[in-house]
Parts: C-alpha cells; structure tokens; sequence
C-alpha cells in the first residue's frame, strides 16, 4: 500500500515537472515557425525533406540510446547524400543541440536518474576540451579520417552489443557515490571531447556510456539518460563554438531547419517508447545498423584506402573494442559501482 502511495505521489510530481519541458517546445516552436514564416523559408524546409525524415528515426535513437542523433543524420548526409564529412559534424552537432537538449530536459522534467558525479566532471572536462579540439585539432583533420573515425567508433559500438547485451542488461542499479568518479567524468571528457566530439560531433555519449556500464556496471536506466545528457551539453557548446569562431558548413543551416522540429520531440518520445518497448531490442536494432554503416564506409571509400588503409580500419574497430573490454573486466574485477542519484521503478530493458 505504501509504495503504491509513493508511486502515485512520484507520478503526480513527473507530471507537473512536465509543464518545463512543454514550455521548452512551445518557445522553440514559436521561435520556429516565427523564422519560417518571417522569412518565407518554407521552400527551405521542403527541400530538405529527406534529412527531415531520416532525423525522425535519428532523434528516436538519441532518445533512447547511448547515441546522438547526429549517428543517424551523419551517415545519411555523407553517405548516402554524399555530401562532405565536415558538413555532418557541424549538422550532427547543430540538430542535437534542439533534440538531445529536449530529450535532457525530459528526462529531468520525468526525474529519471543520472550519474551525476560522473556527469558534472565530464561536462566540466568537455567545457575545455571541445573548444580547443574544435578551434585547433578539427582544422587539421581530413575529410576521410573524420569518415573513418565515425566509422570505426560506432562499428565498435555495435559488435560490443551484438555479443554483450544480456550482460549489459543485467547491471543493476548502484546508487552508492564515490571521489573519484568526478575524476574519471573529467577525464572522459577532456580526452574524447578534444578528439572524438570535436572532430566528428558525437562519441562523447559512448564513451560516457561505455565507462559506466563497463567499469562501473551501472544499471541502464541510469546509463543511458546520462549520456543523453551529456551529448546535449557538448552539442550545444560545440555549434556554439562554430558560430563564434569558425562558423559552420555551407548547408548546415537548411538541414537543421528540415531536421529541428522533428527531434524536438522525437528525441523525448525515444526516451518515453523505451520504458513502454524497452531499451534492448531497440539498441540491437542500432547495433546492426553500425555494423553496416562500417562495411559501407569500408566500400565506397575502398578506392582511396587501398589494403593497407581498409585492414587499418578494421584493426581500429578492434582497438576500440579492447578498450571496452578492458573496461569490462577491470569494472569486474574491482566491483567499481557509480552512482545514480534517484530511486526509480521498474523499468523494462
């Protein structure tokens, strides 16, 4: 009787905290459709259907995965629209700032449990790493390597959820609290927020992710809304960057207004369909696709890496994967547990 009580009382509260996250999409759909209309730009959003329609799985996948929207609207604009990779990053940081932010706010308008030490210490490290990655290590890198390092990170990301998600599924969640997880979050995103986001515009959440399932063996449900979160924050510091210092790819302003109206509130439905369907069979889903995206990358672009470049790149995926899996079997054999901050019910995985 008494935790029926407390989950009335707990559902009461998630919906009147609501009324933030609806605020937030009625002052972006006014600011929106005030543009639109303004400057008479519908012909603009027309043209871009095709990002537009690719970004409502994409801001799904944000929502309810450790992945930005950005994995989806990359592939689809360089390689399928084929168009340069340095344009998907400034998109990829540009669309989540709208989707990854609304998704955010969802999840604590909801209550639903973060990691917040390991969250504020790596938004405290993306603070200074993306910056300098984006203003002096971005310009240096080409256009295939920023392909080939999408590629291989999210292929890793795939091949450890196609062999490991019941392990990964089966964490529970650890509300204990230690030190040295603020740390480690500094670190995570210092080091991945001057390379991976700055010079393909997501990687941040896996990463984040990775930590606190592997090492930490936290429960998903806490996993999963804590890299959303921090996605948000570098998405948002990362176009921020790009318009007052280096600007953005010629394009990225047609696509994102195609693309923003629809992960305003895909994003969030992700994150609210995962606790009706689950997360599990959405992530494998996902999980394929990286894999595929890998091998399509590896044969468009097959010309210019040659053998030794393509044998490279799968030796990459590899490296990345060992990396998680040192993860895993450190988290085991340290028993690490991090920190949630809420108490939740029970959620199907």
């Amino acid at each position: 009787m008494r935790q029926s009580s407390n989950l009335m009382i707990r559902h009461l509260l998630q919906k009147n905290s609501l009324r933030y996250w609806y605020l937030w999409l009625a002052v972006f759909y006014g600011f929106w459709l005030f543009f639109v209309l303004n400057f008479d730009l519908w012909e603009v959003v027309k043209d871009n259907w095709a990002i537009a329609l690719s970004m409502a799985m994409g801001s799904y996948v944000a929502g309810s995965t450790p992945m930005g929207g950005g994995t989806v609207g990359f592939p689809v604009l360089v390689l399928i629209l084929d168009q340069p990779a340095t344009l998907g990053r400034d998109f990829s940081f540009a669309v989540q700032a709208i989707g990854m932010t609304s998704a955010s706010i969802f999840i604590f308008a909801r209550r639903q449990p973060v990691a917040n030490k390991i969250l504020l210490g790596s938004i405290l490290g993306a603070t200074i790493g993306v910056p300098m990655g984006i203003l002096y290590i971005a310009p240096l890198i080409s256009d295939l390597f920023i392909k080939i390092l999408f590629s291989t990170i999210w292929a890793s990301f795939g091949l450890l959820h196609l062999y490991r998600m019941n392990e990964i599924s089966s964490y529970s969640a650890n509300l204990g609290e230690k030190r040295a997880e603020f740390k480690l979050g500094f670190v995570l995103g210092l080091v991945f927020g001057v390379t991976v986001v700055a010079i393909t515009g997501v990687g941040i959440d896996l990463f984040v992710y990775a930590t606190l399932i592997f090492l930490c063996r936290t429960d998903l449900r806490i996993s999963i809304p804590t890299s959303v979160v921090i996605m948000a924050y570098c998405s948002v510091l990362g176009i921020l960057v790009k318009l007052l210092f280096t600007g953005v790819e010629s394009g990225v302003y047609e696509n994102w207004l195609a693309a923003a109206p629809v992960v305003a509130l895909g994003a969030p439905l992700g994150v609210y369909a995962v606790s009706v369907i689950g997360r599990k069979p959405t992530i494998l889903i996902v999980a394929v696709l990286c894999v595929l995206q890998f091998i399509w990358t590896c044969y468009t672009e097959q010309s210019v890496l040659g053998l030794y470049g393509t044998i490279a790149t799968v030796l990459a995926v590899g490296f990345f994967v060992w990396i998680f899996e040192k993860l895993r079997s450190h988290g085991a054999k340290e028993d690490i547990h991090c920190q949630g901050t809420m108490e939740f019910e029970t959620e199907t995985l």
